[in-house]
């Protein structure tokens, strides 16, 4: 029978309409001002006595708050207000002191019983939830430098290796290596040797008094491509980092030639987003130094975790957290934390080297961390703040070498299992192949997210209103039955970006309203080739299943040409532009369905099997 769906069809469509509405129902639950508390290091663990002295400090205050508990291994409180929580904040900082960090933020309500069965609400943009806007400055020149005193090692390597005796390799300030010879012989000789070995340099030679001098230097090409390569594994590192740490939809992007814009939406609190993602480390392994070793090849480093404890080591750097391929933070035979350490084939093959002569010696792990420190200066008569960058160098642990070590090992000495899970991620997430310093940073508060949300919200109210009575008023019942499948469609659009995890911007939100006037496009063309059907003198039924018919071949071709646009868009474009193109994508696909499969299950349900003689369309 014409214009009847069977049984089995209309319970499918009103199965997908109830998934809908249940993954689409968390964005109903609007979320929670609330601030975490989480430790400034591994060592700073929240637990329930934290908790219980942040409620104190706010009641003290006489700041009321909603609930306070302990999610995920960090302190969670809510609150009624954005006021309420810039207090809070403030006082919880000042309580609780500098060893943990109070970070603004907003906190789910969706019940357990949709989060069970994985519902969540959309994610929200950096313009429409509020969060952290970092630019970040790579810093190219430590690049190269870092990339020289590896070579300066490799270079003592081989020397020795060769038996060429020489009585220094040290790396000057302009960027040059020098190698000081007691002859000329050792000297051409080394030239010869490193020639054939590190085709990157170039070589000069000079002689002063008693000395014959090596200078070595990077060409051009080699400094852009260090140079380049820094930018690039700092911006998949950072990426890493921050996908390990779980930010939501995070934005990192390089801009011009050695800065990096990072934005993490829902975060409220800039140091706490540094913590995040400004952990400017690395690693390095060396040996420690041996008794008679010269001061001039010898360096004294504080263990990280005891100040009061320090140890001498070789200036040679056997291998950096560069060359670490893998991480993942375990426990000895004594249940205490370690971090077992996979390396690259280059990194085992140093480390293999190394360990095979220096057997019951000691092997140090130092924990580079570079920083600023923001100093006030009088320029022209005005205080100017200068940022100086510095580097922190610290022991993590120092144990002996009892066999060979090849690409595994493990690192031992560690405090505590957080503290072996930080140092896993760290590696995991790979090393910064260049410092980076935060050039700008820029809050966008959840009140102006807020304010963007009601502004696109009402757009979409607008539009959607405009076109409900264009429908009713030019179409009738069946612009009744359009409106009530437009309706539907949105929710399938909500629930499917839910469902997906994408992120919501105002670009987003404008693809929307663009859906809502291609789902009515796809309607309209429908209702008028029904028209043309009773025009030419159709039967009522025959005309509405022609109708639905032939406009599926315009309507498919016109949303693939548009979804073909909005995929190159998703592919080429970056932030608000992806977001843009994956909410029209979501809303062509839901809208077909919507104006073919829905639209003809509301028609069929209202005329099908009917005997009309006329068709109010």
């Amino acid at each position: 029978m014409l214009n009847r769906y069977p049984l089995w069809k209309n319970l499918l469509i009103v199965l997908v309409l109830v998934i809908a509405a249940i993954y689409a129902a968390p964005n109903l639950y609007p979320e929670d001002y609330a601030v975490q508390i989480s430790g400034s290091r591994a060592v700073h663990q929240v637990d329930d006595r934290i908790i219980a002295q942040a409620v104190n400090v706010l009641e003290q205050e006489g700041i009321s708050f909603k609930s306070a508990e302990l999610e995920n291994e960090a302190g969670m409180i809510r609150f009624d207000s954005g006021d309420a929580q810039l207090r809070a904040r403030a006082a919880l900082t000042r309580g609780l002191g500098e060893n943990f960090v109070v970070a603004m933020n907003l906190a789910p309500t969706t019940p357990d019983w949709l989060t069970a069965i994985g519902a969540r609400p959309m994610t929200l943009g950096l313009d429409l939830r509020g969060g952290v806007h970092f630019l970040m400055e790579v810093d190219t020149v430590q690049a190269v430098t870092q990339r020289l005193e590896v070579y300066a090692s490799d270079i003592r390597t081989t020397l020795r290796e060769q038996r060429i005796r020489y009585r220094s390799v040290e790396l000057e300030d302009d960027g040059r290596l020098v190698a000081r010879f007691a002859d000329a012989e050792a000297r051409d000789e080394a030239q010869s040797r490193l020639r054939r070995d590190f085709q990157e340099f170039a070589f000069e030679t000079a002689q002063q008094d008693e000395a014959w001098f090596l200078y070595v230097t990077l060409n051009e090409q080699t400094v852009r491509d260090i140079e380049d390569y820094a930018i690039q594994q700092n911006l998949t590192t950072l990426r890493n980092r921050v996908n390990e740490l779980g930010v939501a939809e995070p934005l990192v992007q390089r801009q011009g030639r050695n800065r990096i814009v990072v934005q993490l939406p829902g975060i409220q609190d800039a140091a706490a987003a540094k913590r995040v993602i400004g952990q400017t480390a690395n690693l390095e392994f060396r040996l420690e130094a041996l008794s008679d070793a010269s001061r001039a090849a010898t360096e004294v480093f504080e263990f990280r975790n005891d100040p009061d404890r320090r140890a001498t080591l070789e200036r040679d750097i056997i291998i950096t957290g560069s060359s670490v391929a893998n991480a993942n933070a375990t426990f000895d035979e004594n249940g205490m934390p370690q971090v077992s350490i996979t390396l690259d084939a280059r990194g085992g093959q140093m480390m293999s080297r190394v360990t095979r002569n220096a057997l019951q010696r000691r092997m140090a792990v130092v924990f580079v961390e570079h920083k600023t420190r923001n100093v006030m200066e009088r320029v022209d008569g005005e205080m100017v703040e200068r940022r100086i960058p510095y580097t922190e160098k610290r022991l993590i642990s120092l144990a002996t070498i009892q066999s060979v070590l090849g690409n595994q090992f493990r690192i031992t000495g560690l405090d505590s299992p957080r503290e072996s899970s930080e140092l896993a991620l760290l590696l995991r997430a790979g090393a910064l192949a260049a410092p980076i310093y935060f050039v700008e940073e820029r809050t966008i508060g959840p009140s102006l997210g807020e304010a963007n949300i009601k502004m696109g919200v009402t757009s979409v109210q607008i539009g959607f209103a405009l076109v409900m009575v264009f429908m009713a008023l030019f179409y009738r019942v069946f612009g009744l039955l359009a409106n009530v499948a437009l309706t539907l469609n949105l929710v399938m659009i909500i629930a499917v970006m839910s469902m997906l995890g994408a992120t919501l911007t105002l670009p987003g939100i404008a693809g929307i309203v663009l859906t809502v006037g291609m789902a009515v496009d796809a309607n309209v063309l429908i209702f008028e080739r029904i028209k043309e059907e009773l025009r030419s003198g159709a039967p009522v039924q025959s005309a509405i299943n022609s109708g639905f018919g032939r406009a599926f071949s315009t309507i498919l071709d016109a949303n693939v040409t548009t979804l073909i646009a909005a995929v190159i868009l998703f592919a080429m474009g970056t932030g608000p532009v992806k977001g843009f193109a994956v909410t029209l994508s979501v809303g062509i696909v839901t809208s077909m369905f919507a104006a073919l499969v829905i639209t003809r299950a509301l028609v069929n349900a209202t005329y099908g099997g009917r005997k009309l003689q006329k068709l109010w369309l």
